[in-house]
C-alpha cells in the first residue's frame, strides 16, 4: 500500500518492482510451453522469449535492490517476498490455458512494452533509460512474433479464430489494468522518470485495432466488472500458484549456492 509520505525513492522503487515483477511472472508464464509448443521451431522461441523476460527481470529487480537499499538483491527480491508484495500486471499471471490464449496475452503485453519502454528511453532516470532501450531490442520482436500468430490464428481456419476471439474475451478484463495510474506513476511522470500511461494507452489501442481488424477480431465490449489492483498487490488466485512453484527451491535450502 502507498503511503501519504510518498518519497521520490519508494516511488522509482515501486516502479522498478512493477516493471520487473511483470517480466519476472510473464517469462515464468511462457517457460511453461518448453517441450509443448506446436512445433520445434515454436518451441525455442518460446523458450528464448521466456529466457528475455527473465533477463530484463534481472536488471530492473537488481536496480530495485539498490535503490531500496535493504540488501536485497534480485534473487531476494524474486523469491522472497509474498504474492501481495508482487507489483506484476495480472495479466500475465493468468494460465497459458491453450496456444491462441498464450499469443494473446503475448501479444497484449508486447504492444504494451514496446510503446512503454519507447518513451522509457527518454526518461530522466539513466538506469530506466538504458534498460529501456536494451529491452525495446526484445520486444520489438516479441511484437513481431505475437503479432503474426494473431493474424494466422484469427484469420486462419473457424477453430483457429474461435479460440483466439474466446482468448481475447477472456483477456479483456484485465486490460484496464495495463493502464491504471496512482501517485507513484504520477510523482515519478512529474519528475520525468516514468511514461506517461495515458499516451501508452492511445498507441496501444490504436495498434491493437488495427492488427485485431486486419485478423477479423472483434473487440469486446465489456460493460461490466474490469479486474485491477496489480498497482497495490491484489492479485488473482493464479499468482499463488506460480510463486509456490518458482520458490519452492530458494525457500527449501535458503543457503544453497548455485
Amino acid at each position: 500500500m502507498i503511503t501519504k509520505t510518498l518519497t521520490p525513492e519508494h516511488a522509482l522503487f515501486e516502479y522498478c518492482l512493477r516493471l520487473g515483477d511483470t517480466a519476472l511472472i510473464m517469462g515464468q508464464r511462457i517457460s511453461e510451453w518448453c517441450g509443448h509448443a506446436p512445433y520445434l521451431e515454436e518451441d525455442i522461441a518460446m523458450s528464448n522469449m521466456a529466457l528475455d523476460y527473465i533477463g530484463q527481470a534481472r536488471i530492473i529487480l537488481s536496480y530495485a535492490g539498490q535503490i531500496e537499499g535493504k540488501n536485497r538483491d534480485e534473487d531476494t527480491l524474486a523469491y522472497r517476498r509474498d504474492s501481495t508484495e508482487y507489483r506484476n500486471l495480472l495479466i500475465v499471471e493468468q494460465p497459458n490455458e491453450n496456444f491462441a490464449f498464450t499469443i494473446t496475452k503475448q501479444f497484449i503485453v508486447s504492444v504494451y512494452n514496446f510503446h512503454l519502454f519507447s518513451l522509457l528511453q527518454k526518461s530522466s532516470d539513466p538506469q530506466i533509460a538504458a534498460y529501456a532501450a536494451k529491452s525495446l531490442k526484445e520486444v520489438a520482436y516479441h511484437f513481431r512474433h505475437s503479432a503474426d500468430w494473431v493474424l494466422r490464428l484469427g484469420d486462419g481456419t473457424p477453430e483457429s479464430h474461435n479460440k483466439i476471439q474466446e482468448a481475447v474475451n477472456d483477456l479483456w478484463y484485465y486490460v484496464d489494468d495495463l493502464f491504471q495510474t496512482d501517485e507513484v506513476e504520477e510523482l515519478l511522470l512529474k519528475n520525468g522518470v516514468a511514461a506517461d500511461l495515458r499516451e501508452v494507452k492511445l498507441k496501444w489501442t490504436e495498434t491493437v485495432a488495427e492488427k485485431f481488424k486486419t485478423a477479423t477480431l472483434e473487440i469486446p465490449q465489456v460493460n461490466n466488472f474490469m479486474r485491477m489492483g496489480s498497482r497495490t498487490g491484489n492479485h488473482t488466485e493464479h499468482l499463488g500458484y506460480i510463486l509456490a512453484e518458482m520458490q519452492f527451491l530458494p525457500r527449501a535450502y535458503p543457503d544453497a549456492k548455485w
